[in-house]
Parts: C-alpha cells; sequence; structure tokens
C-alpha cells in the first residue's frame, strides 16, 4: 500500500505569524505584553481574509524610550515586519492602539524597504490603517470585558473603550468642523493641497470616521487593504491613478471593492476622471 502524504502545512499569514517582542520594555512583563499585543492581532485581523501575496512570516514589536510609532523599513533582506512602538509603563491601551495602527501598515503591504511614505496618496492609507486599529481596540474593549487575558481584569475593558472614545471624540470634532462625509461634495477638493500631506494629519483623522463607521457597518471590506501598494509608486502617485490601481489589485486578488468604492464617493472622484 502506497503511504498516505503527509498533510500540507497552512502558509504562514498575518494572523498566524509569529511575533517577536524586543527593545526596552521597563518593568512591563513581556507575557503580558505579548498577551495585549496578540488579542489586539486577533480583535484587528479575526475574520477578515488575508489576500495580499506581500506579506512577512514574522512580525518584531520593539519598545523603545522615545520617537514615534512606526513601521522600520529595514534593508536587510529579512522577511519580518519590525514594528516600533512607544508606550508608557503597564500602558496597554496605548501599545493595543499603536500596535494595531502599525499593523494595518503591514496588512496595507507597508512594511518592506521600499515601502517609504510619501505624498501625495500617504494621507489615505494612514487614514485607513487608523480606522483599523480604532475598530480593532473597540473589539478588544468588548473581548476584554467578556473574557480578559489577565485574570479578574475585566474592567479594563471599559478603559480601553475610554481610550478609544477620548480619540474619536477628537477626530469626530474635526469632521464636524471640515463638514466631511460620505456625501459631502466639497471637501477634497476644497482642501486638496492641505489633505495631501504625509501623514496622520487632521484631515486624515477626520477621514478615519468616516471609514471606521463603514467598518463597522461592512466589516468584509478590510480585506481590501491587503491589495494596497501592489503598484509601482506605490502613495507616490496621484489620488485619481492611486484609486484606479487599487481597484485593478482588489480584482486581481478577489478582494472586496467595497472600500475603494467608499473611498471615491468620500472624495468624489469618478471612475476615469483624469489625475490632475
Amino acid at each position: 500500500m502506497t503511504p498516505l502524504s503527509p498533510p500540507n502545512e497552512p502558509a504562514t499569514t498575518l494572523l498566524s505569524a509569529p511575533i517577536d517582542l524586543a527593545g526596552d520594555w521597563g518593568h512591563m512583563v513581556h507575557r503580558s505584553a505579548d498577551q495585549v499585543v496578540k488579542r489586539m492581532r486577533h480583535s484587528c485581523l479575526d475574520g477578515v481574509r488575508l489576500l495580499s501575496d506581500r506579506q512577512p512570516t514574522r512580525l518584531r514589536v520593539d519598545q523603545h524610550a522615545s520617537g514615534s510609532p512606526a513601521v522600520w523599513l529595514h534593508p536587510d533582506g529579512s522577511n519580518i515586519a519590525w514594528i516600533i512602538v512607544n508606550i508608557g509603563q503597564q500602558a496597554w491601551a496605548q501599545l493595543a492602539y499603536q500596535f494595531g495602527h502599525e499593523l494595518g501598515h503591514v496588512l496595507a503591504n507597508s512594511w518592506q524597504p521600499h515601502a517609504k511614505p510619501t505624498s501625495p496618496c500617504q494621507w489615505l492609507e494612514e487614514a485607513l490603517v487608523e480606522a483599523f486599529s480604532l475598530c480593532g481596540l473597540g473589539r478588544l474593549a468588548q473581548s476584554w470585558k467578556q473574557n480578559p487575558p489577565f485574570a479578574g481584569d475585566n474592567k479594563f475593558g471599559d478603559a480601553i473603550a475610554g481610550y478609544r472614545e477620548s480619540i474619536l471624540r477628537g477626530y469626530a470634532k474635526l469632521a464636524d468642523e471640515q463638514g466631511i462625509s460620505h456625501r459631502s461634495s466639497g471637501w477634497f477638493s476644497d482642501h486638496r493641497g492641505d489633505i495631501e500631506i504625509a501623514g496622520l494629519n487632521p484631515f486624515a483623522q477626520a477621514a478615519s470616521v468616516v471609514l471606521l463607521a463603514e467598518y463597522e457597518r461592512a466589516p468584509e471590506c478590510v480585506e481590501a487593504l491587503g491589495a494596497l501598494n501592489r503598484w509601482p509608486g506605490r502613495s507616490g502617485v496621484p489620488i485619481e491613478d492611486y484609486l484606479r490601481q487599487w481597484e485593478a489589485s482588489c480584482t486581481e486578488l478577489q478582494a472586496s471593492p467595497q472600500l475603494p468604492a467608499l473611498v471615491r464617493e468620500m472624495l468624489r472622484i469618478e471612475p476615469g476622471h483624469a489625475s490632475a
């Protein structure tokens, strides 16, 4: 009798990739930080189809005592996505939030050496991944209250929810002041020069409120983040080209087109619109 072939090992995904902790965690227990990071990863990615063909096989979370959270685009040829955080002692809500944002960049294929943030479209990726982190943080708050990673710590779920709500209040105020909604025709055209500044600028923060509402309404749309930046030029192309190439990438990966369609509507950029 011919022996059966061994089962195929499942491919590593962003949800299953091993996570290493590095850097200076001070008096924080590594096991606790590891629990928070892994719980947040599940809160962000459970139920999301991971379709990208440009994902790492390992994650490293590096705690720094100064500087901003970031993905370190290290040119060493490894297949590790290297996330830098900067949190206070035992600041687990802050850790989850920072990690979730940078994990969103990794999901959006922004972790390899060539993925340097570039105008004019980096603001949009920032808005997309900020909403991704805030969505995950909401789920983390709920799961923490129901089943905390640390025994008897259910009430900390309320602290996570409060941390998230504080961020959202500031963003919602910006959204109201700017008049952004997916039905607003003038937001992007009126402020384009200020919006297209790289980073999580106030316009990107306001846009994240609209995007978060879509993530919560249609969770399947999040899979389109994995189709981002799979083209030459990445965020350095005009928004009209960026959206066309994102839509083509979604088609190639058979990802939901809902999210780029929402962005088109939010920015009032019609299909086939010529780049500026």
